[in-house]
């Protein structure tokens, strides 16, 4: 064989070899995967991190919408959004999209579970003990009270799209308390941390896992236990908020054709330290969501390696 031949054959091979690769690696279905975020820390840490590996490790491109709870699952079920990674668990939205309409279907266990509740910092807690019950909350009013409540305790809330029934539960257990809306989670986040450099007294509405209590640790006031449909009248509710399995939802033609970013994110699981890791490097850090997710995937042990099993 010539030099000529023997160069244009390893030429030949070469290039199909670099076909064979980029067929291997092309991901399947979809080539833009949409992702929606919400609007709290440790949700957005989900997303970061899905998003940077079905990059990185598949080659999909990633849209990320950041909307509230009842939005997110519309988008969902009109096929804007592909998949929502935690869901705090929203009845009429899963009959409406899941058994009804049959557009969404469930993804499965986020792998972290979720508990809403009212808090007060540990370390009022520790000074009167008997605060961590609904019963003596109001034993407690004037000293939770703000100029803003009218004379009311004031219960911290962020943003009226939060999974709440406070205002209801004030209501129905005769609690003179005044549910205060600040529009946000960073806005809470705000006023806890505020008061808590100061070490004055707040009862805030706020949930758990979140990466705030490794710097200003919380104490459960216990409300009345949650049962199933405890919550289904607002006249009537006097519950408390179940402890919540967080789950993923797919849109359905995504969980039919999204190729290998469905099967990705089918197997995303992971744990409350590892949530919280991500989300303390977002917000108290101040890495980019990118950023953070690059620097949690290149620590060990990278347990997200399992997360491409099957596929």
């Amino acid at each position: 064989m010539s030099i000529v031949k023997k160069s244009r054959t390893v030429l030949m091979v070469l290039a199909l070899l670099s076909l064979s690769a980029c067929s291997d690696s092309d991901p399947g279905g979809k080539d833009t995967v949409t992702l929606v975020s919400p609007a709290w820390a440790n949700g957005k840490a989900n997303t970061a991190v899905a998003a940077y590996l079905l990059e990185q490790e598949l080659g999909y491109d990633v849209e990320v919408l950041e909307l509230d709870e009842a939005e997110a699952w519309k988008a969902l079920g009109d096929g804007r959004a592909d998949a929502i990674l935690e869901d705090w668990g929203h009845p009429a939205e899963e009959k409406k999209y899941v058994q009804g309409k049959k557009t969404v279907v469930p993804g499965g266990d986020l792998g972290v579970t979720g508990r809403i509740g009212w808090y007060v910092p540990q370390y009022l807690a520790d000074k009167h003990k008997d605060i961590t019950s609904w019963h003596n909350l109001n034993d407690y009013a004037d000293l939770l009270a703000t100029p803003g409540t009218g004379g009311k305790g004031r219960l911290l809330e962020g943003s009226r799209s939060f999974v709440t029934h406070d205002e209801a539960l004030i209501r129905n257990l005769n609690l003179d308390y005044k549910a205060v809306f600040l529009g946000s989670e960073g806005a809470q986040i705000k006023e806890m941390r505020k008061r808590a450099d100061k070490k004055e007294p707040f009862l805030t509405y706020w949930w758990r896992p979140h990466w705030i209590e490794t710097e200003v640790p919380l104490a459960e006031v216990l409300l009345p236990t949650y049962t199933t449909g405890c919550a289904d009248n607002e006249k009537m509710i006097k519950c408390g908020y179940p402890t919540t399995k967080l789950q993923k939802f797919f849109n359905a033609e995504f969980a039919k054709d999204g190729g290998k970013a469905h099967k990705f994110l089918k197997n995303f699981t992971w744990q409350e330290d590892d949530q919280n890791a991500v989300a303390k490097m977002i917000v108290k850090e101040r890495l980019s969501e990118r950023a953070a997710a690059k620097r949690w995937v290149e620590q060990p042990p990278q347990t997200w390696r399992t997360w491409f099993m099957g596929i």
